[in-house]
């Protein structure tokens, strides 16, 4: 019996299937648990696991209470609304000064060009814990002073996220055709106009993957929205963490506030995954 085809022409593999299905369902486990318990008292919780829930429906406490009192206690909206403005212009923000830097690494010659990208390698590798100190003292009272507002967080991820963002495109163009980017060169085009009508299309695959990346990392930070911003601006995340209290007496609300936490993210994964995989693995291999 012949193997049935994929698209591309390479014959489907049906332990690579059942491995992917397998996987899928482990990853998923999680989230059911997540979205069952929210659902649940306390004591319920307490006494027995989510699974029991599950094949019992009926001699289950089911309760909305968890989402009600999430959003009364902890002015959970509010915290929804700044994590958003924290994530969106800290999404955009590094992708539009790297894209330029990794078009220059790609398509132009300046002196020193290959050591200044192994700096940014370099900087891959550095822990972000050991800057807060210093940019404690340098965004705070003694130095520019803007420490507990958004712009504050917004350099502060982007400063983070640029040097993986300019790996990433950087080895994406240079998959590019270079005979279109000569072309554009014969018929007059300067850098600036070769970046926006040629390079940056071709390049969404790898912006739309550190995009999702990038919103991921930010809406989930914790660290870095605890130190940088006031209470009355808080985000998602540190709003969880206060959910849960000094003593665990607000552990049913945690799970109901997780899962509304995880909307968003979800919506721009499953959004732009088809990006994902290209975006990443373009310019890994060459040849």
């Amino acid at each position: 019996m012949a193997r049935s085809l994929m698209k591309d022409g390479r014959p489907r593999s049906p332990f690579s299937i059942v491995t992917m299905v397998v996987l899928a369902l482990l990853w998923t486990i999680p989230t059911v648990g997540l979205l069952i318990t929210s659902f649940r008292s306390r004591d319920d919780a307490a006494t027995s696991g989510w699974w029991t829930a599950l094949f019992n429906p009926l001699g289950t406490q089911w309760t909305t209470s968890n989402y009600q009192g999430v959003w009364s206690g902890q002015d959970f909206g509010s915290a929804f609304l700044n994590s958003i403005v924290i994530a969106v212009p800290a999404t955009i923000i590094p992708i539009m000064f790297a894209a330029f830097a990794a078009y220059a690494f790609t398509f132009m010659n300046f002196p020193l060009k290959e050591l200044f990208f192994l700096l940014i390698i370099a900087v891959l590798v550095v822990p972000i814990q050991v800057a807060f100190q210093p940019m404690l003292n340098f965004l705070g009272p003694r130095g520019l002073g803007i420490s507990g507002q958004y712009m504050a967080v917004w350099l502060l991820h982007t400063g983070f996220g640029m040097p993986l963002c300019i790996y990433m495109l950087r080895n994406y163009m240079s998959t590019l055709p270079r005979t279109i980017i000569e072309s554009a060169k014969i018929d007059g085009c300067s850098h600036y106009q070769t970046f926006w009508r040629l390079v940056a299309p071709m390049s969404m695959p790898a912006i739309a993957a550190f995009a999702t990346l990038q919103f991921l990392w930010v809406w989930n930070d914790l660290l870095i929205a605890k130190l940088f911003l006031k209470s009355d601006n808080a985000t998602v995340i540190v709003a969880l963490q206060k959910l849960l209290g000094t003593q665990g007496q607000g552990q049913e609300l945690l799970t109901a506030g997780a899962f509304i936490s995880i909307i968003v993210p979800m919506i721009v994964f499953f959004s732009l995954q088809r990006f994902m995989v290209r975006g990443m693995t373009s310019g890994a291999v060459k040849g």
